[in-house]
């Protein structure tokens, strides 16, 4: 049994509460504990991943948030460097499942974030256990 950590931007409340519900489904199906906690934006989600892991109470981690497009070029910068950041930790050998929607519309990130539609709350977590499982396999 391994311990995760999901790290939440809870800004669209009523898609997050489907994201985590899928991710924390998945991860107990599998027999793991779970922990969640919120920061305040997307941007801020890989720091606290970087400071949960450094804290060495963790085994893997699950980034859940929704960024829906707007007017404005800030959809890019939020979309494109949590995405960054959280690879960049992935590649350092944090098991993250990145479970952050990046969408045009409500209509989108509801299908999404619906464990009874697309899951993707669950299939973060299920890619979080897998890099979890390689890295025991190749640690």
């Amino acid at each position: 049994m391994a311990k995760f950590l999901i790290v939440e931007a809870r800004f669209y409340a009523h898609l997050n509460d489907m994201l985590i519900s899928g991710a924390r489904s998945a991860l107990e199906a599998a027999g793991h504990d779970v922990e969640v906690i919120t920061v305040p934006g997307a941007l801020e989600i890989p720091g606290a991943i970087a400071m949960a892991a450094e804290s060495g109470e963790f085994d893997g981690f699950v980034a859940i948030g929704v960024v829906i497009r707007g007017e404005t070029y800030h959809f890019e910068i939020v979309a494109g460097e949590s995405a960054r950041a959280i690879m960049a930790l992935t590649m350092d050998g944090i098991a993250i499942g990145n479970g952050i929607l990046t969408v045009e519309n409500d209509d989108q990130a509801l299908v999404r974030a619906d464990p009874d539609q697309k899951d993707k709350g669950g299939e973060a977590a299920k890619a979080a256990i897998a890099l979890l499982d390689l890295a025991a396999r190749f640690g």
